[in-house]
């Protein structure tokens, strides 16, 4: 069977990985095209790129896939199937069509929530306390296709978004592998329509989202922290500078009014919120590394009663 792959981040290679590994003959993959990153704004391959070019698969970059002229050179190799994750390209219906078996889509969510581009950080801001993987055949909506499967994945109580898209991204590349299995072995796809209820919008995370307005309460704020791990990372304002925290969870009390610092220790930091305190753990200042919370205390001599700025820093500054 031919299966061809259209992927780009670090998630969709870990399917990649699972599929060649399973013994499939993959004849081509599809990635976005270098982009700049870092400081340096360097041109680097997406993690799928690499993982092609380490193991010569054929490779194709097209900006887009709109237009008859780029998609000639795709629509060239013939395919019995596409799986298709976190590509970041929409399908038009002729690629949709372009398959035998049509274009199989590996989903971070359990559909029908959090259709979209952020399920992962989108669970996470929720409170979620599960989600999982779908894998679902692709029509012209955005992620609206018929299930079939679904992988449960619970959401730990301090996970992360890097924790739970490792979860996510093993669970995925599992489900596909059993997929493409049965598909192979020329068993039905059972497919069942998304229900409309349920349904949620996963939105694109804007980076303004990341900066912390201690009037929220410390809950609300620990799970924008994990959210944001690690990318683009939850920041707040002090002392003239930004700064980003990374690890931090509610504590017990009130004190103070809302980004005030209540206590400062080897303990880490512990700040008044909208409602309940914050313990704060690790962070990192602008241009510096990340580090204890207490070591921080100790080289800028924080004290009780100095504050982090409740006002949104400025979204661009979050880099």
């Amino acid at each position: 069977m031919r299966v061809g792959f259209a992927g780009t981040p670090e998630f969709a290679a870990t399917a990649l990985a699972a599929i060649v590994a399973a013994g499939f003959t993959v004849p081509l993959v599809l990635t976005r095209p270098d982009k700049p990153r870092g400081r340096g704004l360097r041109f680097e391959p997406s993690a799928v790129k690499g993982f092609a070019l380490a193991h010569d698969l054929p490779l194709l970059q097209p900006p887009t896939l709109r237009t008859d002229d780029a998609r000639l050179p795709v629509l060239a190799v013939p395919l019995d199937v596409l799986v298709v994750a976190a590509y970041g390209l929409l399908l038009p219906p002729p690629v949709l069509a372009w398959p035998r078996h049509g274009c199989l889509n590996i989903h971070a969510s359990q559909l029908p929530r959090w259709r979209g581009a952020a399920p992962i950080q989108r669970a996470l801001l929720a409170g979620d306390a599960q989600t999982g993987v779908t894998i679902m055949q692709m029509d012209a909506g955005l992620d609206t296709g018929p299930m079939i499967a679904t992988v449960p994945v619970p959401i730990d109580a301090r996970e992360t978004a890097a924790t739970l898209h490792d979860k996510l991204a093993a669970a995925g590349a599992t489900a596909i592998v059993d997929t493409l299995t049965n598909l192979a072995a020329g068993l039905p796809l059972a497919v069942t329509p998304q229900p409309d209820a349920g349904s949620t919008y996963a939105a694109k995370i804007e980076r303004a989202e990341a900066a912390i307005d201690w009037r929220a309460s410390a809950a609300t704020i620990d799970r924008q922290i994990r959210a944001f791990d690690p990318a683009p990372g939850a920041f707040t304002a002090y002392a003239g500078g930004l700064v980003k925290l990374w690890r931090a969870e509610a504590a017990d009390g009130r004190g103070g009014a809302a980004g005030t610092i209540v206590a400062a220790g080897p303990d880490g930091l512990v700040v008044a919120c909208g409602e309940g305190l914050l313990r704060v753990t690790e962070l990192q200042p602008a241009g510096g590394r990340r580090m204890a919370a207490a070591a921080f205390v100790a080289g800028r001599r924080v004290a009780p009663g100095q504050r982090f700025d409740v006002a949104a820093a400025p979204a661009e500054a979050a880099d």
